[in-house]
């Protein structure tokens, strides 16, 4: 990657992007100097046009913004940084600087909670619930599936929003382990549901 600099005098504006939320925080400009020390410190460094020089987003406020990849467009004259932040972004100490919110669709967690799942299966925890069932091997695995479908089939029959939800949580948590412990993920299960639309 090899961004050209010298269309906007010397720089770049970069797009910044929160990689868990997929939410635009903010934009601003990076030089080479900018982009190398990004690079080499795994954190988003600008150039500040206003205070002409180098400036680390969260120098003062502590807010950093920690670098997850960072491409350019297919011009090589914007980047798109994807980032873990460290707190509000904007100066006025919003989320971001269009003043939304820095969160994302409860469905956007699903993905993450596959993540730890999966972190369970190959780095059990002694502690962890999951980790202990992965031990118990894929009979236990599929018997707490049925079991958990059996309490979410009990409750659909009351009008107890509660209890029908957090069944439905738990039958869709053991699902996801079942579907781990066979090496699948709920993206091979929508695959299948995407073929069959057609």
């Amino acid at each position: 990657m090899k961004p050209d600099f010298d269309k906007g005098n010397g720089l770049v504006p970069c797009i910044i992007q929160d990689d868990t939320t997929g939410r635009v925080l903010m934009m601003g400009y990076m030089n080479q100097e900018a982009f190398d020390r990004t690079l080499a410190e795994k954190r988003i460094t600008f150039f500040s046009r206003s205070k002409d020089r180098l400036w680390t987003k969260g120098e003062e406020s502590g807010h950093y913004l920690d670098l997850i990849s960072l491409t350019a467009d297919c011009d090589n004259d914007t980047l798109l940084a994807k980032v873990r932040p460290n707190g509000p972004v904007c100066h006025t100490g919003t989320d971001t600087c269009w003043g939304e919110s820095n969160t994302a669709p409860a469905l956007t967690f699903i993905p993450e909670l596959e993540n730890t799942i999966a972190t369970r299966k190959t780095s059990p925890s002694a502690h962890s619930y999951t980790s202990q069932l992965f031990a118990k091997g894929i009979n236990k695995i599929a018997q707490k599936v049925g079991e958990e479908a059996i309490e979410l089939v009990i409750e659909a029959k009351d009008d107890n929003k509660e209890l029908f939800l957090g069944e439905a949580a738990d039958l869709l948590y053991h699902y996801l382990i079942l579907l781990q412990a066979k090496g699948f993920t709920l993206e091979d299960v929508s695959n299948v549901l995407k073929k069959r639309s057609k």
